[in-house]
């Protein structure tokens, strides 16, 4: 942005926000940050010509990205490791953020490190010191940033001492390319190990989030057990990944048999896996729910999320204009108590 030129649109924001255009921001853990409740994911976001198995190119991207500030969905989450390890989600983003380099204060971006990228040493991998710093400049240099919002360890590394590991992180918070760390697939003795150390080392280096799988239907599966109750109690913000189910929660795979070519679980042959006659059974009763509060069933799971204690930010992925958009709208709904009851009821029947 240039802060030289004055900028009468700008004149007489609000001295404290809680909402933009709209969508609700809630506190990251104990935190100060701020994201929107509903976020996006960009796993599949690429460059499929190149032959890395994303589903998003940038030319159906860039329209999403877009629509998705208007629409104050502006917690972004990717990796390094997306799409094949190839990076492309990250130079995706990064060239979205080269051609408006204006909103790059309004996103709050998260990526993820640990997998191997740019070679296949055992040092082009996992939690040491050098793999660390290494990765995030690299993704860094992908993204064309400076800094990156939060930062995650996408897996545990028991390889590396965990001190040797957060020391890293309060290095780069401390230089100012990372503002917050964060943790993805974690075990709740994982979790409050790295709390514990992180206590005698610096809060720069305290998680502020646990990123691991969760939706209505499967909730936590082991070895995560636990780990949502661990959140609530620690002041940790727990942001699921693929809340939707892989897209099970939604309308599209109510009859499997009509699932093909273009729908992410046939295409990633997890159809049968995902959609089991026990879930779809339960699908379908939350699909009724929906229509008759005049919802969508998609935006019922995600509101629904976002009343469970400790739950953080909701990053479902979106493909389609269409789909950010139906996403979006959850961040306005406020389900009753007698909703919420139908709902457990239904997910637990």
């Amino acid at each position: 942005m240039d802060h030289l030129t004055p900028r009468p649109d700008l004149y007489d924001v609000p001295f404290m926000a809680e909402e933009y255009h709209g969508m609700t921001y809630r506190l990251v853990g104990a935190s100060g940050l701020r994201a929107s409740v509903i976020g996006l994911g960009t796993w599949k976001f690429g460059y499929p010509d190149t032959g890395d198995a994303a589903r998003v190119d940038e030319r159906a991207a860039f329209p999403i990205f877009d629509r998705a500030i208007e629409l104050g969905v502006t917690f972004w989450d990717t990796a390094n490791r997306y799409n094949a390890g190839s990076g492309n989600s990250e130079r995706l983003i990064g060239r979205w953020f080269r051609a408006n380099p204006d909103q790059r204060r309004n996103v709050v971006l998260a990526t993820k490190i640990h997998g191997g990228m740019d070679g296949a040493t055992p040092n082009h991998s996992g939690l040491s010191r050098g793999n660390i710093l290494d990765a995030l400049h690299a993704s860094l240099a992908r993204l064309q940033l400076d800094h990156v919002d939060v930062l995650y360890f996408h897996r545990p590394d028991d390889t590396v001492p965990v001190e040797e590991s957060l020391e890293a992180v309060e290095d780069v918070v401390r230089q100012g390319l990372v503002r917050y760390f964060a943790v993805s697939n974690f075990s709740r003795d994982q979790l409050a190990t790295y709390l514990d150390v992180a206590s005698g080392l610096s809060r720069r280096c305290r998680p502020v989030a646990v990123q691991n799988q969760y939706d209505p239907l499967g909730r936590e599966t082991e070895p995560h057990r636990g780990v949502l109750d661990f959140c609530a109690a620690n002041g940790v913000a727990y942001i699921p990944y693929s809340p939707l189910a892989g897209g099970l929660l939604t309308s599209r795979y109510l009859d499997p048999a009509r699932a093909g070519a273009g729908d992410r679980l046939h295409d990633e042959g997890k159809l049968a896996a995902v959609a089991t006659p026990e879930r779809l059974a339960s699908v379908r009763k939350l699909v009724k729910l929906a229509e008759s509060w005049d919802i969508e069933v998609n935006q019922l799971a995600l509101a629904y999320l976002l009343t469970l204690p400790g739950m953080g930010p909701q990053i479902p992925s979106s493909s389609t204009l269409a789909q950010l958009e139906s996403n979006a709208g959850a961040g306005a709904i406020t389900l009753t108590t007698e909703q919420l009851g139908e709902i457990e009821s239904t997910l637990s029947g």
